[in-house]
């Protein structure tokens, strides 16, 4: 049984060699979010996934990008918890990447990229057999593009669910179970630094109320 959006094993195609294929194709000129699916062939709600993630891996937010990208990867997350083939509003898919950013990206993502690809094999398969990890795996998806979608200017706000996301679709492209188990791992802690940090917030809004207060 084949997931979602995904035609054929990773190893078929080296994952750096498809996305330098991408870059080629799309290197001189903007580039929208429809062209990147049509170029992938099947593959490219995960792979799309996978280049949402790459430039938010780092601690340091971006929140001029974080809200569009984070709405896209929770569309497409609801899609598949829900059993559903992913699906883009047009507008959303009509948005236009500046020219030669991809290249860029990939150029300052090459090391995670080859990493990814070393260790990336089909394995664990009861993970990809089964319905209900691959719809756990849109629902943390989702989840985890809320997270990105947060205008939070503080350090790793972005980066934990970044890779979170990474993590999950990077399995679901080369049917790799523990790379699922690995992505539920980052959820939880990517949840917990969410949590916290709300925890943080109240407390400091209280004691902000208090002082207002007081003075």
């Amino acid at each position: 049984m084949t997931p979602i959006g995904i035609s054929s094993p990773l190893a078929k195609v080296s994952f750096s060699q498809e996305l330098r294929e991408l870059t080629e194709q799309f290197s001189e000129r903007p580039v929208c979010l429809a062209e990147i699916l049509a170029a992938t062939h099947g593959r490219g709600f995960h792979l799309l996934l996978v280049l949402i993630a790459l430039p938010f891996l780092t601690p340091i937010p971006l929140p001029g990008l974080s809200m569009p990208f984070g709405l896209v990867v929770s569309i497409i997350g609801g899609r598949m918890a829900l059993g559903q083939k992913p699906w883009l509003p047009r507008r959303l898919l009509q948005r236009e990447l500046p020219p030669r950013f991809l290249s860029r990206l990939l150029r300052t993502a090459t090391w995670i990229v080859k990493t990814l690809e070393r260790l990336l094999r089909p394995r664990l398969a009861f993970v990809n057999d089964y319905f209900i990890f691959r719809r756990l795996a849109g629902v943390l998806i989702s989840i985890s593009g809320l997270y990105l979608l947060m205008p939070l200017p503080l350090p790793f706000s972005n980066s934990l669910p970044a890779w979170t996301i990474l993590l999950l679709a990077s399995g679901a492209l080369a049917r790799d179970g523990l790379f699922f188990l690995i992505g539920c791992v980052a959820f939880v802690v990517t949840t917990a630094f969410f949590v916290l940090l709300a925890f943080g917030g109240t407390h400091a809004l209280e004691k902000l109320r208090q002082i207002i207060a007081g003075g």
